[in-house]
């Protein structure tokens, strides 16, 4: 019988094992532990969008293959969202195009966008699917590192402008950010926006928090700046937003151009997906602004339980400006490595975290820092509070 010699997974993938948030999950498990590591609520979102997600069911309306761009309905919703919210005008037929979550919309832009020997650049940390994606795309990805200043993550943009080469193709954007909760101001995004245009290459931008922002932050989309609507594919979601992440309902927004072109190879991943869930979406997206106004202040007192007992515990903390995540430096407990103290910290104080140096490509840049998740109930938040007390006593 002949030996196969070839590795069984295509090369590009090599470098991608098991995802850190299935060894932590399944690490809490063992042991127990509070998991703050993954990113999901543990409570259903609001009971309005649940009820509309029955009668979309009930009523037959997505049980069967939806429209391949999504349900008029949503696409119309996600335009008028586009139009009240941030003043960018879409047509729903032409320039949006709904996914599987964001997830899909990321993967199929880049899929589509991006050729072998194309560079593009993502800010580091990244979201763990940004580099899976331009490997599969067959790119290069060079990461620009958000390095912490005055409390926060900060974009260096001669780091940035440094960055870009001939081969550059785009540039990845997430903002708010995740992991490390930065909110990128109008000025830096300007500045993004000049050298996008001064160096003809085009945007990405996940903006999947982009209602989850705090302390007064102001969320820009880079669509939104002049010169850039026709050089951007923005990517939006429900999950996040409204706390039914399992519904994977994502879109993109933008020219006729690159939404066909980002349909190309969507229609090729999932085709088509969570049918009865976009007609409730199409309704979240149409309920008052006060409505998600609510939820952000509810996740934003969250945010404060945590981070106070992130700091009392001696974690240097790093407050976030938006997302569902709390950045902590371990330095000041006397740690230097990540991995190490997540893998142990379920022992020594049954709470599970995220290493941030796995959202890097230069690892020691994200060595001490660790990522907590505050999309949880109250009760667990304090009860998690409770046990880090433990690193202190």
């Amino acid at each position: 019988m002949a030996v196969m010699t070839r590795p069984l997974l295509n090369r590009r993938l090599a470098e991608f094992g098991t995802t850190i948030f299935a060894e932590m999950s399944a690490l809490a498990a063992r042991t127990g532990a509070i998991n703050l590591g993954q990113g999901f609520p543990d409570t259903d979102g609001p009971e309005e969008i649940r009820e509309a997600a029955v009668r979309a069911l009930r009523d037959g309306r997505g049980n069967q293959y939806p429209p391949g761009p999504g349900v008029p309905e949503l696409r119309a919703a996600i335009a008028e969202h586009q139009l009240r919210r941030y003043g960018l005008s879409y047509d729903p037929d032409s320039e949006v195009l709904v996914t599987a979550g964001a997830t899909e919309a990321i993967a199929a832009a880049l899929l589509a966008l991006v050729e072998p020997g194309d560079e593009v650049i993502a800010l580091e940390p990244y979201y763990d699917s940004y580099a899976a994606c331009v490997a599969m795309a067959g790119g290069t990805r060079v990461p620009v590192t958000l390095r912490p200043h005055d409390g926060a993550f900060a974009l260096d943009l001669d780091e940035l402008r440094a960055a870009v080469t001939d081969r550059t193709r785009l540039i990845l954007l997430n903002t708010p950010h995740n992991p490390t909760g930065t909110v990128l101001s109008r000025a830096e995004l300007t500045a993004v926006a000049e050298l996008a245009q001064e160096r003809d290459l085009l945007v990405v931008t996940d903006e999947v928090y982009e209602h989850l922002v705090f302390d007064g932050a102001e969320h820009v989309p880079i669509a939104s700046l002049p010169g850039m609507r026709e050089r951007t594919v923005t990517i939006g979601s429900a999950g996040k937003t409204y706390s039914f992440t399992g519904w994977k309902v994502g879109w993109i927004t933008s020219t006729p151009e690159l939404t066909s072109a980002v349909r190309s190879a969507k229609q090729f991943l999932t085709y088509v997906a969570s049918g009865p869930f976009q007609y409730a979406v199409a309704e979240a997206l149409r309920l008052p602004d006060s409505f998600t106004d609510g939820l952000r202040a509810e996740l934003q007192a969250k945010r404060d339980l945590l981070t106070e007992g992130l700091t009392a515990a001696g974690f240097g903390v790093h407050r976030p400006a938006g997302t569902y995540f709390v950045t902590t430096d371990i330095r000041p407990l006397g740690e230097h490595d990540g991995f190490a103290f997540c893998r142990a910290l379920p022992e020594r104080a049954g709470v599970v975290a995220i290493p941030n140096a796995v959202f890097y490509d230069h690892r020691e840049e994200g060595a001490p820092f660790v990522r907590f998740a505050f999309c949880k109930r109250t009760d667990v938040l304090a009860e998690a509070v409770d046990r880090l007390k433990r690193l202190t006593r």
